[in-house]
């Protein structure tokens, strides 16, 4: 038996492996259809290798991995073993239309719309030609960019076998593009397995340095964690509370850059989650339950306090309570605590919502990716864009739109009220008036944040308590303002205002 027989066994024993992960979620699969597709795409690909040696079938198949992982529908699993059928393969449209439906001919065109995205060795427009398509295309059906960020995440794990001079690029290009994607779309894990895989090929220097530097703190908070994690097991054990206690290891991209902000300045020791604690329990009482046993048991750190993500989640969907506690020997440890439900929405975000479309069978909650259909005001962000499309021609101005507004770290603010605004980063309270309501920003005389007067050009930071005080009259705007705004809607209503 020759390599290319050696690998097509193993291959087919995967393939067995996908139907059997299929049947544990989905009610009565048609692995018939699979069957038939399985066999369209070996053909579509015959004589095809990735650059691993491996037949180039493998990637299809970890691609439909993966999407089965996150618990996504059949659509969508037969949309991922085809997804490079007609860009790579030798099938068109009309055969996939034919042999498979339109359900899935619309995903495997919206991937293959997208496949093209190039950060470098391109110009600016066509880059930003391929980001619009893939707007558009998620707009229209998100399992779109589900697909796309799988293939990604597939890529980015054999990354080492494509050629040297491909490496930087692609590995940029999922660091400012599809790493910050996934975190909008709430999928935590998937964004940090992404932005690890890229480090070493995008800051090789800087990644080898903190590898070498970072391994005694992580071994030393680990055991500081295994400490706790006995103790907190007896006594939530003694409550009637069974739970899973994980120490979550801070990923090493995401380490790189809280060291280098300006007030960790490289210091290990400001750092207090390079290890956290993990408490996993059934309930919402239980999670507050267990809030209180580790403040019983560990002294919570003094004003620094409790940041309750289920009472308030983010704008994403994450859910936790996050609260910082004195471990043993006095060593400041996060502690975060969730529901088995929160932490599988933290992990995969908005597929995780389609797993619990497919457990209520296709009820009333099946639509919810698709955008066009019904909005949830966590996605309401991806319809945004897709209105952008008509509002910003200049392909600079989308760029700038899309990678400093729509992809960039999110913060949340709070209106007096509670309620709570999801703004990028450097947003100002400009920016937090015109997200309350766009008419407002010809109404702003000051801003109160946290009870206290703040200047126009003021940074929000996360659990800011924002206020704007109006004025009687409609007011025209310095055209200063402009400089200091991050959101692509508040540079709108300015511009409106000034014209």
């Amino acid at each position: 038996m020759n390599k290319d027989e050696i690998s097509m066994r193993q291959i087919e024993t995967d393939y067995h492996e996908l139907k059997r992960t299929l049947n544990s979620y989905l009610e009565k699969p048609d692995l018939n259809s699979l069957d038939k597709v399985w066999e369209y795409t070996k053909l579509a690909h015959t004589g095809q290798k990735r650059f691993s040696g491996l037949p180039y079938v493998s990637h299809s198949l970890e691609v439909a991995n993966i999407l089965a992982k996150w618990k996504l529908d059949l659509d969508s699993i037969i949309a991922g073993l085809l997804h490079d059928a007609i860009e790579d393969g030798g099938a068109t449209r009309e055969d996939i239309v034919k042999e498979f439906g339109t359900n899935v001919a619309v995903l495997v065109d919206g991937v293959t719309k997208v496949a093209s995205i190039r950060l470098r060795g391109s110009n600016t427009e066509e880059f930003v030609e391929n980001l619009r398509k893939m707007f558009l295309a998620m707009a229209k059906d998100l399992r779109v960019v589900l697909i796309k960020l799988a293939d990604r995440l597939h890529n980015m794990r054999t990354l080492q076998y494509v050629p040297k001079e491909k490496q930087k690029r692609i590995a940029l290009e999922t660091v400012e593009v599809f790493a910050p994607l996934a975190e909008r779309l709430g999928m935590g894990e998937i964004k940090a397995e992404l932005e690890d895989l890229a480090f070493p090929y995008v800051y090789e220097k800087e990644f080898e340095i903190l590898k070498t530097e970072s391994s005694p703190h992580y071994k030393e908070a680990a055991q500081h964690i295994k400490k706790m994690t006995r103790t907190l097991l007896t006594k939530l054990a003694q409550e009637g509370i069974r739970a899973k206690i994980q120490a979550r290891k801070k990923h090493l991209y995401s380490l790189w850059k809280k060291l280098n902000r300006s007030e960790i300045a490289g210091d290990f020791s400001k750092i207090h989650d390079i290890v956290a604690m993990r408490i996993i329990v059934s309930t919402i009482p239980e999670c507050y339950t267990a809030l209180g046993l580790v403040h019983s048991t560990y002294k919570p750190v003094p004003h620094i306090g409790i940041s309750d993500f289920i009472a308030q989640p983010k704008p994403n969907g994450y859910q936790s309570i996050h609260t910082k506690v004195f471990g043993p020997g006095g060593r400041i440890v996060e502690v975060q605590i969730r529901t088995f439900e929160m932490h599988k929405q933290a992990e995969y975000g908005v597929a995780a919502h389609w797993a619990y479309s497919e457990a209520k069978k296709k009820g009333a909650e099946e639509d919810m990716l698709r955008i066009g259909i019904k909005a949830p005001n966590k996605l309401s962000w991806v319809k945004q864009i897709a209105e952008w499309q008509n509002d910003i021609r200049d392909s600079d101005e989308f760029l700038k739109a899309v990678k400093f507004d729509a992809l960039s770290k999110r913060i949340f603010v709070f209106s007096p009220k509670g309620d709570v605004y999801d703004l990028p980063d450097g947003a100002t309270p400009i920016d937090f008036a015109c997200s309350v309501h766009t008419k407002m920003c010809g109404y702003i005389k000051q801003a109160i944040v946290n009870g206290h007067i703040v200047p126009l050009n003021y940074h929000l930071k996360s659990g800011d308590v924002a206020e704007i005080v109006k004025t009687k009259n409609l007011k025209i705007p310095s055209k200063d303002w402009m400089k200091i705004v991050a959101t692509n809607t508040a540079r709108r209503e300015i511009n409106k205002l000034l014209k």
